[in-house]
């Protein structure tokens, strides 16, 4: 049976079909923003043609459709969600617009941020109208202080109907503690207004879709859940009509950026924030293991953003604790990437507030109506269009000749929009688009690896997205890095990893343990509650993936657990040895554990064991392993020349001093395992064009895998090697 991943990104939606011998096929058609479904269903009309089938044959051969989403996203950005009602603990109404002491500055630009005099706080979700407070309390250990009152909640629910909730967010004090008053809430607005009554209006316990400690970051991890909760849950069933009608019967299954999939049923929608660039890390780790790279830094350049994500000695271990989304921080459990509006359809812009600097991004044109070299209609120049003008993009054989491209718009948006502005030519102001985004993006990369600890001279650039091999070797003289690969799947890297994941969800609780005591500098003897909390866990894991029909002998778990020195606000995760404890040498073990990984992080020096160590709280994965992603056998490399796969040669401008340069294409379908091409030249292929500058070498491997190599030193400036 085929797997399919899909990555819905800002300007490409991409496909990948991987069937059970290993064979790979992958397409790309245009997001359509409208309705995604539309571009959905032309990219598996396109998987279709390729095998020469109907769209129904093709899906009556696919085990599982793997689905990366933007939905809930932009229905965030948009501000297009529902109108929601909270109901909290009475006094504490305010919260969630209170927030933190820089709750101004989440998810905010550097640039907006930078700039205090006139910087706001965003406008919340829920208007502070349609928030009411319940007179019920429990206390830190979740015994109740004060009962829920019936006449109570229903008297502060009808205000919220009467002001028009399309849906009810329920986050009580200490309620991952004990969430039985929010359950008693959730049980009055049930029985008090059915679905016959007022039709299907959903009610989001903070205790189920955050069970943490942090009363504002739980509290909007439920709201924002709940925001995107009906536009996901209506766009994902007109797709799930689409293909039904289309003879495909299986569950749709999304990606989340826990690092794992799981079934549309059983998905909470803020799990879905950032799954295509979590699909596209978890995909370089997998090539990585194949190719023998153990150390990555996976980037993936797309039309709209540019992700970037740390691999280090084979494993992803980077999480973010309270990740914001849009411009608000949750504690959702999520592999750390970083996104940055910087891609092919970034505009590149004039700064007149700034003395007239050139800036590119953080807008992009997006696939409508795109660059302008697009000729939809978009007039704005691109990155794709300062490459284009650079002679990098051969305008006939763009996405192998599906779509054409024209210089001429190029050229004229460039002209008008920054050469004129700046006064220079036409060519000069494309190259300095193209090394204005090169140079913002290798800073971010560094930035990324160095402040994780690690030696970024010493990693592997990932090349992914449709993008990333045109301009890969732009950015890694910002990091000194010297090798660089490109899988065939690059360019639909997203997809890939989500064809390639497996099923799985973190389940968490906050419950606090001092494993370690400060006053008597002994570890504790009680394991009790640790394994209680664990076999709640591993029970609500077993439950809800034997609801996803999988039985009991083939769910794996693993757990982590987030811990501080005593007194101490930054949390660390390591990864627990075995799920249940016996003794205190089982807790000296843990203690060991984390001051290693304390160490490996901050330094050694920095480890402060007489403070105390303190459980914080529990993670549990529990996964269930997918079909192994199994290639065909490397073919042998062999030293044959290049030449078979020369297409011809195009004027290339590699530097503006230095002019347009005759530079040898090849085909990159043409070339086989061995090949060996130096610098400069451009490799065509279907989906992407790979950009090798002066002092770079080619070498397909043989996985077919693209392996740059740098033949020059680092600090040789390219204009001395394209004067050569």
């Amino acid at each position: 049976m085929m797997r399919i991943g899909v990555d819905v990104g800002g300007t490409f939606t991409d496909f990948c079909a991987i069937g059970a011998d290993g064979r790979v096929q992958v397409a790309k058609t245009p997001t359509t923003h409208y309705d995604l479904s539309v571009g959905f269903m032309k990219g598996l009309r396109q998987l279709a043609r390729e095998q020469k089938s109907e769209i129904g044959t093709l899906l009556g051969q696919v085990e599982s459709i793997r689905y990366s989403t933007t939905v809930g996203t932009n229905a965030l950005l948009e501000r297009s969600g529902p109108k929601l009602g909270l109901i909290t603990t009475a006094g504490f109404e305010d919260t969630i617009f209170i927030g933190r002491a820089r709750a101004w500055a989440d998810g905010g630009s550097v640039e907006a941020n930078r700039d205090l005099a006139r910087i706001v706080k965003p406008a919340p979700l829920i208007a502070p109208d349609m928030v009411v407070g319940v007179r019920a309390r429990m206390d830190y250990s979740g015994a109740v202080i004060a009962p829920l009152d019936r006449a109570d909640v229903l008297e502060q629910l009808q205000k919220l109907v009467d002001r028009g909730a399309m849906g009810f967010v329920v986050s009580l004090l200490w309620s991952f503690v004990n969430p039985a008053h929010e359950q008693e809430v959730r049980r009055i607005i049930e029985e008090e207004y059915p679905e016959d009554y007022l039709g299907a209006l959903p009610v989001f316990l903070s205790s189920d879709i955050s069970p943490k400690g942090g009363e504002y970051t739980r509290t909007m991890t439920s709201i924002v859940n709940a925001y995107i909760h009906s536009t996901m849950a209506d766009e994902m069933n007109r797709l799930g009509n689409e293909l039904r009608d289309a003879g495909f019967a299986r569950p749709l299954v999304l990606v989340h950026s826990t690092g794992g999939t799981k079934k549309l049923a059983r998905t909470r929608a803020v799990l879905t924030h950032s799954a295509g660039p979590v699909a596209g890390l978890y995909g370089a780790a997998l090539i990585g293991r194949i190719s023998g790279d153990a150390n990555i830094v996976f980037t993936d350049m797309g039309g709209t953003s540019f992700d970037i994500g740390v691999i280090a000695g084979g494993e992803i271990r980077a999480q973010d604790f309270i990740p914001v989304i849009d411009r608000w921080r949750t504690n959702i459990p999520s592999v750390e990437v970083k996104s940055i509006g910087a891609g092919g359809g970034s505009i590149a812009w004039v700064n007149r507030e700034f003395g007239g600097a050139l800036e590119v991004g953080p807008r992009s044109a997006g696939s409508m109506p795109g660059p302008a070299c697009y000729d939809q209609g978009g007039s704005e120049p691109t990155v794709t269009d300062a490459d284009l003008v650079l002679g990098l993009y051969n305008p006939d054989n763009y996405l192998g000749g599906a779509m054409q491209l024209d210089p001429e718009l190029a050229r004229e948006a460039i002209d008008e929009h920054v050469a004129q502005p700046l006064g220079i030519s036409v060519v000069e102001a494309a190259w300095r688009i193209r090394r204005l985004v090169d140079a913002r993006m290798g800073q971010e990369v560094f930035n990324e690896v160095a402040l994780k600890g690690h030696d970024p001279r010493r990693f592997t650039v990932f090349a992914g997205g449709g993008a990333g091999a045109a301009h890969a070797t732009g950015i890694a003289p910002y990091i000194g890095a010297d090798r660089i690969i490109v899988p065939p799947i690059a360019s639909v890297s997203g997809a890939f990893g989500a064809a390639t994941m497996k099923i799985s969800e973190l389940w968490e609780k906050s419950c606090r343990l001092r494993i370690f005591e400060w006053a008597t500098q002994q570890y504790s003897a009680d394991v009790g509650t640790f394994n209680t909390v664990v076999a709640e866990l591993t029970d609500r894991a077993v439950r809800d993936l034997q609801l996803e029909g999988y039985a009991r002998e083939a769910m794996h778990f693993d757990l982590d657990l987030e811990m501080r020195f005593g007194s101490q606000y930054n949390l660390t995760r390591i990864r627990a040895p075995r799920l249940q404890l016996g003794s205190a040498d089982d807790y000296r073990q843990l203690g060991e554990l984390f001051v290693r990984r304390y160490g490996e992080i901050y330094s050694p020096e920095a480890t402060f064991l007489v403070g105390g160590i303190n459980i914080e709280s529990f993670c549990l994965n529990a996964w269930v392993e997918a079909a192994p992603y199994a290639p065909a056998e490397a073919a042998a490399e062999a030293a044959e020349p290049a030449a078979p796969a020369r297409t011809g040669a195009r004027p290339v401008c590699w530097h503006p001093e230095q002019g347009f340069t005759e530079t040898a294409v090849f085909d990159y379908a043409g070339l086989r395992p061995g090949n060996r091409i130096a610098g400069p030249a451009i490799i065509e292929a279907r989906e992407t064009t790979y950009v090798i500058e002066p002092g770079w070498s080619f070498r397909l491997d043989g996985w077919r895998n693209g392996i740059l190599e740098r033949t020059a030193p680092p600090d040789r400036p390219a204009a001395a090697e394209a004067g050569r």
